[in-house]
């Protein structure tokens, strides 16, 4: 079935960087797109980045443009979020997410921004 785990999360202070990892099975990855997604304490889930199946196109919330990168690797099916810049209000739970798979949510990694 499918699955996707989140990786790489963790307690850095304002302006640091971390990479979150998604690792992808039970599906054929690298023909859809793929979408990081997270949710803070007690506010809704919301959309971070999306990527297409190629990678070539990418697409960023406003609140994290010029500060995030996504990107993948299809021979390792795996979706990446590198995160610079970071601020306290980017504290949430990460998610990575296919949309050709509406229930295929992961456990999430936990980014907390803080000094």
């Amino acid at each position: 079935q499918v699955q996707l785990v989140e990786s790489g999360g963790g307690l850095v202070q304002p302006g640091g960087s971390l990479r979150l990892s998604c690792a992808a099975s039970g599906f054929t990855f690298s023909v859809y797109t793929m979408s990081w997604y997270r949710q803070a304490p007690g506010k809704e889930r919301e959309f971070v980045a999306r990527i297409s199946s190629g990678g070539g196109n990418t697409n960023y919330a406003d609140s994290v443009k010029g500060r995030f990168t996504i990107s993948r690797d299809n021979a390792k099916n795996t979706v990446y979020l590198q995160m610079n810049g970071l601020k306290p209000e980017d504290t949430a739970v990460y998610y990575c997410y296919a949309a050709a798979f509406p229930t295929s949510w992961g456990r999430g990694t936990q980014v907390t921004v803080s000094s």
